[in-house]
């Protein structure tokens, strides 16, 4: 029987590595560049520390590892008979694999509280685990990407955030546009329609309406419970439209009896100033059908999408208020998002955007035809490789066609033929596998070539 893998996950072929490569080292330097530090977690985390962090149905997805050792030794009759399979979990199981990148880094914080200074800006680009059904697109095994600051309210990280996306599509090539709403937005117009239950209803609402128009959305909310006349003071909301400017103009309009929703305008205005003062060349829109994670986040919430591709929301996050409280440290304000590598990596190959120099890795390959031709070869190769090119040769003196065949299908762009000529003359023949063009070369030629 042939070997295989478990459902949902996938191995990587050295070609995707490097297209995957491409892209951490990508993200990495501009998380760098933006001064994030970066920190690992362990892949197991104690149940104690993930449990009840995500939710009922995050807890059934967790992936939890036997205890070492004679586990069940110590189970009563009545534990291993009960078929209570929660019950009998607590028991045998005391740690799981790391479901997000997030409560691990609260958990990390909490911890290391006194040896950290705060604003603590950390970036993690590590895999993550869960137990889900796996289908198109989602796998029980995938990389996240984050970048989080703990321990500031100021709103200067939210405008650096938006830089630092700015900048990673810019590096991809992918055009953008940056979707940003604030979460006090919502809570403003909830408040002000009495429906505070009601704001999921409402920006789905408000995402149909290029899709079925403004009476099929009306009918819509009806339909959902709310009043004639909550749906009249909606309308400027649903009709919202314009530069930024003007769309947070008309919700001062409409949101001046909430002192909740006035705050969320006033931080959406103050994050707008820092952008005019460090501008970028992807799109902004305030955009109201935004409601990330509601329960999460408590201020700004962004989402990025990339522009003429059928795809969901390739990077996202937002402002938090309280990360750190589910351990026993309140009031630790953040803010952060994550890059989505894979959906990134689906965009790139649609796109057809991945540069084809960093795909292969080898950039040359020396080829001889007996052992003297092999003995020549290997100090260029060492000198060559010292110059900072990627560059192998082929072990074995076999003919030319099997040796360039192993070039072909290895994607290596240059070959150095080494014959008694070539040794002859101190030189190599270099030829472009690309081109198809060959010239009799010195040690030194070669390498201003093939650099």
């Amino acid at each position: 029987m042939k070997p295989s893998i478990p459902k949902g996950t996938r191995d990587f072929t050295p070609v995707e590595m490097a297209k995957r490569n491409y892209i951490f080292d990508t993200i990495r330097s501009v998380f760098n560049r933006h001064g994030f530090k970066q920190i690992e977690t362990p892949a197991m985390e104690n149940l104690s520390t993930l449990m009840g962090k995500y939710g009922e149905e995050g807890d059934k997805l967790l992936f939890k590892i036997l205890n070492s050792g004679d586990y069940a030794a110590k189970l009563t009759d009545e534990e291993l008979f009960s078929r209570n399979s929660v019950k009998l979990t607590n028991r045998i199981s005391e740690k799981g694999l790391r479901y997000d990148l997030t409560v691990p880094f609260a958990r990390f914080v909490v911890q290391h509280r006194d040896e950290l200074t705060f604003p603590f800006k950390r970036y993690q680009i590590q895999p993550v685990w869960r137990a889900d059904r796996p289908q198109k697109g989602r796998y029980r095994e995938f990389y996240q990407c984050d970048a989080d600051v703990v321990g500031s309210d100021s709103l200067i990280y939210e405008a650096e955030l938006i830089n630092m996306i700015d900048d990673a599509f810019n590096q991809f090539n992918i055009p953008v546009v940056i979707k940003l709403n604030n979460r006090k937005i919502l809570a403003g117009i909830a408040e002000l329609i009495g429906a505070a239950d009601r704001i999921i209803d409402i920006t789905v609402a408000i995402d149909k309406l290029d899709k079925i128009g403004l009476e099929k959305v009306n009918e819509e909310l009806i339909n959902k419970g709310l009043t004639q006349e909550a749906i009249e003071i909606l309308q400027p909301i649903l009709l919202l439209q314009g530069t930024n400017a003007q769309k947070l103009d008309t919700l001062k309009e409409v949101l001046r009896t909430s002192q909740v929703g006035l705050k969320g305008v006033a931080e959406l205005e103050e994050v707008l100033d820092y952008l005019q003062l460090m501008p970028i060349s992807s799109t902004l829109e305030i955009d109201l059908t935004l409601a990330r994670g509601l329960n999460y986040y408590t201020g700004a919430i962004l989402e990025v999408k990339a522009i003429g591709v059928e795809m969901g929301s390739i990077s996202g996050g937002g402002r938090y208020d309280n990360l750190t409280g589910i351990f026993g440290l309140p009031g630790v304000s953040g803010v952060g998002f994550s890059f989505g590598a894979d959906r990134i990596y689906d965009v790139l190959t649609m796109l057809d955007l991945f540069p084809k120099e960093q795909i292969s890795g080898t950039k040359l390959i020396f080829i001889a035809f007996d052992s003297k031709g092999i003995r020549y070869a290997l100090p260029l190769l060492k000198q060559v490789r010292e110059a900072g090119i990627s560059a192998e040769i082929y072990p074995e003196a076999a003919k030319m066609k099997k040796q360039m065949n192993y070039a072909n299908s290895n994607a290596i762009p240059y070959v150095a033929i080494v014959g008694d000529t070539e040794m002859e003359a101190n030189k190599v023949m270099l030829k472009d596998m690309n081109s198809g063009t060959q010239e009799l070369v010195s040690l030194q030629e070669l390498m201003e070539k093939v650099k």
